[in-house]
């Protein structure tokens, strides 16, 4: 999918200029790719429910957070990226959220 993609070469490219050590594209999409099952169980749930009222936007909203939160916990453990979980957290919540808006809409 040319969004996942451009998503992965964006994080890829963020964590090269930001990190001291260098890290390969194919552990960028692995981590991001694993990260992003918590958003598999939000698009099984849309299959049955109808994601587009209230509760869909929470739940939504709950699923980016878990996603960006735990892909940005495995990029600054393995690139030694102290203090800087939040810089990484917002460019992985954005590109969860573009896959979140797919799901609920």
């Amino acid at each position: 999918h040319p969004i996942s993609a451009m998503g992965c070469l964006g994080m890829y490219a963020l964590l090269n200029l930001m990190s001291v050590t260098e890290v390969s594209y194919g552990c960028v999409a692995s981590v991001l790719g694993y990260c992003l099952l918590p958003m598999v169980s939000l698009s099984s749930l849309a299959v049955f429910f109808s994601l587009q009222g209230i509760l869909g936007i929470i739940l939504a909203l709950v699923i980016i957070g878990w996603c960006s939160l735990s892909a940005s916990k495995i990029f600054i453990s393995t690139l030694a990226m102290n203090d800087q979980q939040l810089l990484i957290a917002y460019p992985c919540a954005l590109l969860y959220g573009v896959f979140a808006l797919l799901t609920v809409f």
